[in-house]
């Protein structure tokens, strides 16, 4: 069957790949997601347990179909269905003949003999099924055998958006009843799901997950609309005047959707339970290597991580063709258990925390709230369990902008990003169009200046760091990045999990939290407060927000030791040492109060500077 990214001529590399990495045992279950034609479950149907998804009845129907090939025997039917339909000429001038050839229609999907033909077999193959003549692995069977038989005359260039306006040579064959039967036996379990795979990643229980999405644009439904009516055999009666396809708004896919994509991918990363994920994509891919690679990293074992290119002959029609060079990435990893996933913000935050979040986690007392006391980027209270998040920042700018993430729909974010940037020909290193993007945001009144803008500002300021003057104008300088693959991977998995949690956004003095909010023995402070021994935009006391000295500092050693008293547990984040000197006043009260120390090694900023960081415990692991 020619099908849009039919893997039939790379299977055995991509068989070889899977099995190479993959300990296959009896029990394994082997989940194809975009199963389309069913190449790649077929050539494990008789290793592994199989779940086939689609979201269209036609491909999942052949795939089945194909899969269960060698269980079907027809003994019930008691005949060869074979010989039995090739052994006639019966037409039936019904639905295919009446709407797509010449027998009825202006349309030349088939001549007017094989849609008679195709009526007469789609027929019959119903009244065995109803009839209990068959079994539903041999219904399948021979609806997959239809849908081959239907391909080899089709009047089309391999996809059914449309028919050739001259007959082809092969259309004006008569059509055969074809035996898609092959040598494999299907030796394992089968399961079949016809729907949207976002819809149900979570729900299915799997050890291989091998994915295989649309790289384009292109809508499957629009371009085997024909498929799906002959399968479903329903006989839509309101159909295009031109083309004669069937409503396609259930079979739209958002995987054939620029940046939906990308969401959807972080989304099935996430929720899968497999334990290992393979995933064919194209070069010319609406979705990057560096993309894949950012994602797939995220939730996987990082040096699992491979990416094999495969050399293979593009399909192309008429309209397609040309020289350019295409050949298949097929992605693996090794996934995480979520508890290992670390998310991090799309906003590059001095100071962050994400590399030393699995040390918090080791240390961490699970409470029923954490308060993320100077949020920040938010890296460390996005990757807490606890039932309720509270982020806090002095700065109300910078809460906006991470609410921003939570608030808006991330597909509406991405794109409103985008058309900011088109609008004001941001590009990296180009000081001219940055400087009149970032003076149109700052001259806008406070009502109107979108945090959606300033973030797309700061893709394209110095290092990506968020400053302001004392009026809380941005004035970051131009800088030489932009808003690259990382950065949405980070964006897109960020704003998901942020979505799921449930966070409140508060912005005030962390000296008032106690009298903001209900403290307990089951509440939990994180601070990351600024270092003494380090200064950033943020704590340098010039951009109409609190500084930091050693007045603060001993505030904020009175805070934590308050919070002790009153039996609240609390960590801190802080640099003990950096460029050689040493904060002798944290060494004191630390061993004054007897608090737990736990140094981190040397931890290199965004900067490239190396510090030497601890976290301070008021509580006993």
């Amino acid at each position: 069957m020619r099908y849009l990214g039919n893997k039939d001529s790379i299977i055995d590399r991509i068989t070889e790949i899977i099995s190479s990495k993959v300990d296959i045992q009896p029990n394994t279950i082997f989940f194809d997601a975009f199963c389309g034609t069913g190449s790649v479950a077929n050539a494990f149907k008789n290793r592994c347990n199989i779940v086939i998804n689609d979201n269209l009845n036609c491909s999942a129907t052949y795939a089945y179909g194909r899969i269960v090939a060698s269980q079907c025997t027809f003994n019930n039917l008691g005949f060869d269905p074979f010989e039995y339909l090739n052994s006639n000429d019966i037409v039936y001038q019904d639905y295919f003949y009446t709407n797509y050839s010449p027998g009825g229609s202006s349309r030349m999907y088939l001549s007017a003999h094989n849609a008679g033909r195709v009526d007469y077999f789609r027929k019959t193959i119903e009244e065995w099924y109803t009839a209990s003549l068959i079994s539903k692995e041999e219904y399948c069977f021979l609806l997959a055998c239809l849908i081959e038989s239907v391909s080899f005359v089709s009047n089309t260039a391999g996809v059914y958006g449309a028919f050739l306006k001259e007959w082809d040579d092969r259309a004006l064959k008569n059509i055969q009843f074809l035996n898609l039967y092959d040598s494999i036996p299907s030796t394992k379990n089968v399961e079949v799901f016809v729907d949207k795979l976002e819809n149900i990643i979570s729900n299915v229980q799997c050890d291989i997950l091998y994915l295989d999405p649309p790289y384009t644009q292109n809508q499957y439904g629009t371009q085997y609309h024909f498929l799906e009516t002959l399968i479903l055999n329903d006989k839509p009666e309101k159909i295009s005047k031109v083309t004669g396809s069937r409503s396609t708004r259930e079979m739209r896919s958002d995987w054939s959707k620029i940046y939906k994509v990308h969401i959807l991918l972080d989304k099935i990363l996430a929720e899968t339970t497999a334990t290992h994920i393979f995933m064919s994509y194209n070069n010319a891919g609406d979705m990057s290597k560096d993309y894949i690679e950012a994602l797939m990293k995220r939730y996987g074992y990082e040096d699992t991580f491979e990416c094999i290119k495969i050399p293979y002959k593009k399909y192309e029609n008429w309209k397609s063709q040309n020289k350019n060079t295409h050949f298949e990435y097929l992605f693996y990893i090794k996934r995480k258990p979520s508890s290992e996933v670390v998310y991090e913000s799309p906003l590059n935050y001095i100071g962050s925390k994400a590399k030393i979040v699995p040390y918090i986690h080791a240390n961490l007392l699970k409470t029923d709230t954490f308060i993320d006391v100077f949020g920040g980027g938010f890296n460390v209270g996005i990757n807490i369990n606890s039932s309720h998040l509270y982020y806090n920042d002095i700065n109300f700018i910078v809460k906006d902008l991470i609410k921003s993430f939570r608030e808006y729909d991330t597909y509406e974010y991405i794109t409103y990003v985008k058309k900011f940037i088109d609008k004001f020909q941001l590009e990296k290193g180009n000081k001219e169009t940055y400087l009149k993007a970032r003076d149109y945001y700052n001259e806008l009144p406070k009502s109107k200046k979108d945090p959606r803008m300033l973030f797309a500002i700061i893709l394209y300021s110095f290092q990506q760091q968020i400053r302001f003057n004392s009026n809380y104008s941005f004035n970051n300088p131009a800088g030489v990045r932009w808003f690259n693959d990382c950065i949405l991977s980070k964006l897109t998995s960020f704003s998901r999990i942020l979505k799921e949690k449930d966070v409140t956004f508060l912005s005030t003095d962390y000296i008032n939290i106690p009298d903001t909010l209900a403290l307990s023995e089951n509440t939990f402070l994180y601070l990351d407060p600024p270092y003494k021994l380090t200064t950033g935009s943020y704590n340098d006391g010039k951009r109409g927000f609190k500084g930091w000295d050693d007045k603060l500092e001993e505030e904020l050693f009175q805070f934590i030791d308050t919070m002790t008293q009153n039996n609240i547990p609390c960590m801190l984040s802080y640099v003990l040492e950096h460029k050689g000197e040493i904060n002798t006043e944290l060494e004191d009260w630390i061993n004054r109060n007897n608090y737990t120390y736990i140094p981190l090694g040397e931890i290199i900023g965004i900067s490239g500077q190396p510090r030497k960081e601890i976290l301070v415990l008021n509580y006993e692991i």
